[in-house]
């Protein structure tokens, strides 16, 4: 049994993460089309806070999947929906790519990324958030959390203020973190570093936000055990990532406003 207890802070943020699916987990929400992009929907109707989750170069994986389930279900004091669009519209990084230990695996990754550049996830972002917006009118606010490559797509699109839609911001063991980025970012956010990011550049990353923030490194986990990569039939896997969840959603409770 997973459950974690009730957690107190301010506003209560009370996270009550159900018990972690290791294998075959089946879905609680659905899919639907925003943008011309299929996207996970998942959470209560009538939330009026709204998630973005950008997913890891692997796209839909069941873990990211239930992370986002996770998101939408475990607290009791705040209703969130939960979307995950497919920005890689049904071609994700093949997840044997990854560690990228060979030159054929560092070519098609490069070419991958190449395609895929986190800025151009970033630019589009405002405009997707007004379409969710206005199909979902209840929804008066909007959060974001990326993993990996997601996480670079968090930090650019936080960083620029005049078209950020986003009250508040996760990035959970993100790629090629850029701690001249932190500087921008005007809103609440916290970074869950695997012990694979660069300690100084996570350091330094810390050290420029000047807004409310929690900065923390999983010592032993690898980049990747908040989503794809997550082996949930370890259990100190399985343990750090229900924390890593319950850690995001006791950040939100506290600091969005």
């Amino acid at each position: 049994m997973s459950t974690m207890q009730a957690c107190h802070g301010h506003n209560e943020a009370c996270c009550n993460i159900p018990p972690v699916v290791t294998s075959g987990y089946k879905p609680k929400g659905s899919y639907s089309e925003y943008d011309g992009l299929k996207t996970y929907v998942t959470g209560p109707d009538d939330a009026t806070k709204g998630i973005v989750v950008i997913y890891d170069i692997f796209g839909y994986f069941d873990q990211t999947i239930q992370g986002a389930d996770i998101l939408a279900t475990s607290d009791d004091h705040t209703k969130y929906k939960v979307f995950m669009p497919d920005w890689f519209k049904g071609e994700p990084c093949p997840i044997e790519w990854y560690p990228p230990n060979n030159d054929e695996k560092k070519k098609n990754l490069g070419a991958f990324f190449g395609k895929n550049p986190p800025h151009g996830v970033a630019e589009k972002l405002p405009a997707f958030v007004k379409t969710l917006s206005a199909k979902h009118p209840n929804i008066k606010s909007w959060g974001i959390i990326g993993f990996c490559w997601g996480g670079k797509v968090v930090s650019l699109i936080t960083a620029n203020a005049e078209t950020n839609p986003f009250s508040v911001a996760a990035e959970c063991h993100p790629a090629m973190v850029d701690p001249e980025e932190a500087k921008g970012i005007k809103v609440p956010l916290i970074m869950l570093a695997s012990k694979e990011e660069p300690d100084d550049k996570v350091k330094e990353f810390e050290q420029n936000l000047s807004v409310p923030k929690h900065v923390e490194t999983f010592k032993d986990q690898i980049h990747g055990w908040m989503a794809a990569r997550a082996d949930l039939k370890d259990e100190r896997v399985k343990s750090e990532y229900i924390r890593g969840y319950k850690t995001v959603l006791e950040f939100f409770g506290k600091n969005w406003k």
